[in-house]
């Protein structure tokens, strides 16, 4: 192994303080790391680091030439952060890239907006046709629920506090600031949409009712489409397309349902564990210490990465997150909802 990517696993900084920075972005080469150690420092298998400097070839801000950082080195510097949350100085401080703090903020921030404008809306969109009736028949097979195309919950995302004029819209239930990211995932805990823009005061149903799965649902609904749900927790209203569970089962039926349900939906919560086990910036006690936008930002790249890392096979780190967003129940009471609870008792009879 390149003897300055051997420094990079070492724990004691002081065998790299009298190397030259420049030496060692010079000499390192990320690639002979063995595949395990490679996969726990950067959460992305060697397949997917490729696929990414490939989609982000020639999109990097140009610099001068003598002091720039390779593009793997920025990526890798990137995917440490992404991995661990660690603070910036700490991540100079690797010898992956010996850079200083300010360097390392620039990357990250160049990072981010290539994942903004050239990798989320390739990696995160609504599935085809196709597609939809595999994950309705893949749920199917597994929990004997027709029609599911997909589950959708909220996971709040600790952040700094956004200063006095804009806490109390970040301050949730759980008493500190939060973001507040709807996600929707298929059968293979695949992201299908993720909305990371709400305040963690706002409740799930909320952040639903303004989104662009509902208007689009609701448009096929209205214009015929039948036998298609997304399964929601009790923090969302039960529309005719969004199925949630009964909050007190009056019969065998409903207390089926109710089993079938959660069999099916607990794919997001498997999900969010995932996730956030393998991107640690987005579970770190001390939250995230940036600016709303570059939170929103930060989140799209960790989805759009997990889906690279489904696509290619790559191998989940050890370990695992419990997500527990709870949200209160919400009232159902109009007459959307009153046809919905019908869709939902027939279903519940004839599971």
């Amino acid at each position: 192994m390149n003897i300055s990517v051997a420094l990079f696993f070492m724990d004691d900084e002081e065998e790299v303080q009298n190397v030259p920075r420049r030496h060692l972005r010079d000499a390192s080469n990320l690639f002979e790391v063995p595949n395990n150690q490679f996969v726990a420092n950067f959460r992305v298998s060697k397949e997917v680091f490729r696929a990414l400097l490939d989609m982000m070839e020639e999109k990097w801000v140009a610099g001068c030439r003598t002091t720039q950082i390779r593009p793997d080195l920025k990526l890798g510097t990137f995917l440490r952060f992404l991995a661990t949350g660690s603070y910036q100085q700490n991540l100079g401080n690797e010898a992956l890239t010996s850079t200083a703090k300010s360097t390392v903020s620039r990357t990250i921030a160049e990072c981010l907006q290539i994942f903004e404008d050239h990798v989320c809306d390739q990696w995160i969109k609504k599935p085809t046709l196709t597609e939809e009736r595999n994950t309705m028949e893949a749920f199917y097979e597994r929990t004997m629920f027709p029609g599911i195309v997909g589950c959708v919950d909220g996971t709040h995302i600790r952040i700094k506090s956004p200063g006095d004029e804009l806490k109390a819209l970040y301050y949730n239930r759980k008493g500190y600031y939060s973001i507040n990211a709807m996600v929707i995932c298929d059968h293979k805990m695949r992201i299908t949409f993720v909305d990371a823009r709400h305040p963690g005061s706002n409740h799930d149903a909320f952040v639903w009712e303004r989104s662009d799965p509902d208007k689009c649902m609701q448009r096929e609904f209205d214009n015929g489409k039948r036998n298609f749900w997304i399964l929601g927790d009790g923090g969302y209203k039960l529309k005719p397309f969004l199925m949630t569970p009964y909050r007190s089962p009056r019969d065998v039926a409903e207390k089926k349902f109710n089993k079938r349900h959660a069999s099916a939906r607990n794919v997001i919560e498997r999900c969010f564990g995932v996730l956030k086990n393998r991107f640690r910036c987005i579970i770190g006690s001390r939250g995230l210490h940036y600016d709303a936008a570059k939170v929103v930002q930060i989140i799209n790249a960790c989805c759009a990465l997990h889906n690279m890392c489904i696509h290619y096979r790559s191998e989940e780190p050890p370990g695992d997150v419990i997500d527990d967003d709870l949200e209160d129940e919400v009232d159902d009471n109009n007459d959307l909802e009153s046809r919905a609870d019908a869709i939902r008792r027939k279903i519940a009879i004839n599971l």
